[in-house]
């Protein structure tokens, strides 16, 4: 098992400085206004839920959060029906949601980049984990669920 050293929540941190980073150094072209901070806010808030909503189930089906540590049960209701991976949904919609609300335009590159990483270090591998721990009923649910939205 390959040994993760920066977890999701430190690529969100990165992602939001580099967001803000980008907003004031290299902004590109602007879409400043009532309507990107309205839309951006809504992103946010929305993602907010679907961070809280899927802690929310991960806790009360008394299974571990972190990644690649053994699990004991597959989450699959809630927000889960929706998505197989609401958390990081969530933070790449953060990103997004911050992106619009600066209005530059090369910060909207920054959830683009936060997904392909989140994708091939984190998803890939737990979603191999899964099928061997849970087989059966992961294949079912991969079935139904799609991996993003």
């Amino acid at each position: 098992m390959v040994k993760r050293v920066i977890y999701p929540p430190a690529w969100l941190l990165i992602g939001l400085v580099a967001v803000f980073a980008l907003n004031e150094y290299y902004p590109g072209m602007r879409f400043t206004g009532l309507a990107s901070q309205l839309i951006g806010g809504a992103i946010i808030v929305f993602a907010l839920f679907l961070l809280v909503s899927a802690n929310g189930l991960f806790f009360r089906a008394q299974t571990g959060i972190i990644p690649f540590r053994p699990v004991t049960a597959l989450v699959t209701d809630g927000v889960y029906r929706l998505s197989r991976n609401p958390m990081y949904l969530g933070m790449m919609l953060v990103l997004l949601g911050c992106a619009i609300t600066v209005g530059a335009a090369t910060a909207l590159l920054v959830p683009l980049m936060f997904a392909v990483i989140i994708q091939f270090r984190y998803i890939l591998p737990e979603e191999a984990m899964l099928m061997d721990a849970f087989p059966e009923d992961f294949a079912a649910y991969r079935a139904r669920v799609r991996r993003w939205i």
